[in-house]
């Protein structure tokens, strides 16, 4: 509290206030004029590595182009369908990227809420990695359907006189992704509006005129704050429970069906935590190369890769006791089915992703409990592949295993996947960082706005630096 020269109490608010020390030091190497200058920068001199790594992604996504052109004129026969296992290798992809896109929004979403200081420096691309991984899982529903002129009859309307399915889970799919891309693109975009304007203003040509319209008209007026602060922290309100709610739906497609492996009312909660577990893995695999081809090493730290460490080593724990319950209940359930599915998991043909999968997911997270692994950047970055792989394995486990390995041991196959289904795996992965690679180049990778509430008063104004 504060009196002016008139008399009149004043009441001050300082954002600094409670900060640690670490946000405070971070803050400090930076002004105003440096933060919007050098996020400018990035977009506009990527280095000769950026580059190669776009082409590369680019020739990968042609891959993918030829081998559906192919799928789609020679069938779906061309991969590797082994009665009664369809589809797998496809639905596998699609959950693995719902789950990197759910978790991209609610690492976001969550860490607003809590007023989290290092969110800053990664929240942004973490909400374009949700965009991008919706995009992504999109097409594998859109693939494995066979005939992809006939798409829209899942869209929700009486076409053909009558109704949709609505008990199908390609149903639930469909709507659960519609509405999730829908929201995160909102979120996405809402946030970027104040670093949109300082781009404009500092555009030429065609770019200068594309962020205006982008920008809608954006002064950085007190009103203009004022709406903006209620708009993204009602989205972030909003997103939060919509993310567990809609990935929660994409469990339930297992949950709600009857092959053994996958009646266990756990799928949800696991779900959710295996998501947030993949999604800041995934981020820390984006962030450690796109810092270094960007250079963006003064705005992404050892700071923020010890908190995701953290996330990654927690979320990692929970996932480790989804594995348990789940092997403890089907040891004591005195269901045979489930009994012989997760026996089966463990020594059967496919042992080695489950005995990947654990390794990958029990095991390697350890590792983050010593503060010098959570920041050594490029051991973080080996570390952040090694989960990937494993919540990949993991999606295959429940839904391979379970579909070549259940009831009639007269049905009992095993799977072997066909060089389409490699070459559509590769090319999803190189589709999801063509368009990282993209956004990195045309927009903001970092909140500049955000970015600035961290610098204290005596460094903000241009031209001063830390002593």
């Amino acid at each position: 509290m504060k009196v002016d020269a008139s008399g009149q109490k004043v009441i001050s608010v300082d954002i600094h206030e409670g900060m640690s020390p670490e946000a405070r030091e971070y803050g400090r190497q930076f002004t105003y004029s440096e933060i919007s200058e050098e996020i400018w920068r990035a977009s506009q001199k990527p280095s000769l590595a950026y580059f190669l790594a776009l082409g590369f992604c680019i020739g990968g996504v042609l891959l993918g182009v030829g081998t559906f052109a192919y799928m789609v004129i020679d069938g779906m026969g061309v991969v590797g369908f082994t009665p009664p296992i369809f589809w797998v290798h496809f639905i596998v992809n699609f959950v693995f990227w719902v789950g990197i896109a759910h978790s991209g929004t609610l690492i976001s979403a969550v860490l607003h809420l809590f007023r989290s200081k290092w969110r800053r420096g990664i929240f942004r691309i973490a909400e374009a990695m949700t965009v991008f991984a919706v995009l992504t899982a999109g097409l594998f529903p859109l693939i494995h359907i066979g005939r992809q002129w006939y798409f829209y009859w899942l869209v929700p309307y009486p076409n053909r006189g009558m109704w949709v399915n609505f008990k199908s889970a390609l149903m639930w799919d469909f709507v659960a992704v519609l509405t999730y891309l829908t929201v995160s693109v909102m979120f996405f975009y809402i946030g970027m509006i104040p670093d949109l304007a300082t781009f404009r203003d500092k555009a030429k040509g065609i770019r200068k005129f594309i962020y205006s319209l982008l920008s809608l008209g954006w002064k950085g007026t007190d009103k203009e704050w004022r709406h903006y602060n209620r708009s993204y922290m009602f989205f972030a309100a909003f997103a939060t429970p919509l993310v567990i709610s809609v990935h929660s739906v994409v469990s339930l497609d297992f949950a709600s069906g009857v092959i053994p492996g996958w009646q266990s009312t756990i799928f949800p909660p696991y779900f959710v935590a295996g998501a947030i577990f993949s999604g800041m893995a995934m981020v820390v695999t984006i962030v450690t190369p796109l810092r270094k081809l960007m250079k963006l090493e003064k705005f992404i730290t050892d700071w923020h890769y010890d908190h995701m460490g953290k996330i990654i080593l927690v979320t990692g724990l929970i996932v480790t006791y989804s594995y348990v319950v789940e092997f403890v209940l089907a040891l004591f359930s005195g269901n045979i089915y489930e009994y012989q599915q997760f026996v089966y998991r463990a020594v059967g043909h496919y042992s080695g992703p489950f005995w990947g999968m654990v390794i990958c997911n029990c095991v390697v997270p350890l590792f983050m409990i010593s503060k010098k692994v959570r920041t050594n950047v490029w051991l973080m970055f080996v570390l952040s592949i090694f989960v990937n792989i494993g919540m990949w394995l993991e999606r295959f486990n429940i839904i391979m295993i379970s579909l070549s390995h259940d009831f009639l041991p007269y049905a009992f196959d095993v799977y072997r996947m066909k060089w389409p289904e490699w070459a559509m795996t590769f090319a999803a992965f190189c589709w999801f960082f063509m368009w990282f690679l993209l956004f990195a180049k045309f927009f903001p990778v970092i909140s500049v706005a955000e970015t600035k509430e961290l610098v204290p008063k005596p460094f903000r104004k241009g031209g001063e630096h830390h002593g």
